[in-house]
């Protein structure tokens, strides 16, 4: 194997990388997290609607 090859490997890798880590980074984690305290408030919400509010009991 010839050692531009091996560099034109790692020039992809890199670009990967980026592209992956620019994913989670701007799309991944912030849809998560939207999803997460979205779904903690229903359940509260939920959980309100059925057992009351709290100090109601």
């Amino acid at each position: 194997m010839s050692a531009s090859s091996s560099d034109d490997d790692h020039v992809l890798t890199r670009r990967g990388e980026r592209r992956v880590f620019i994913f989670i980074a701007v799309i991944l984690f912030p849809v998560l997290s939207v999803i997460l305290v979205g779904g903690y408030g229903f359940a509260i919400w939920m959980l309100q609607l059925i057992f009351g509010p709290p100090g109601a009991g």
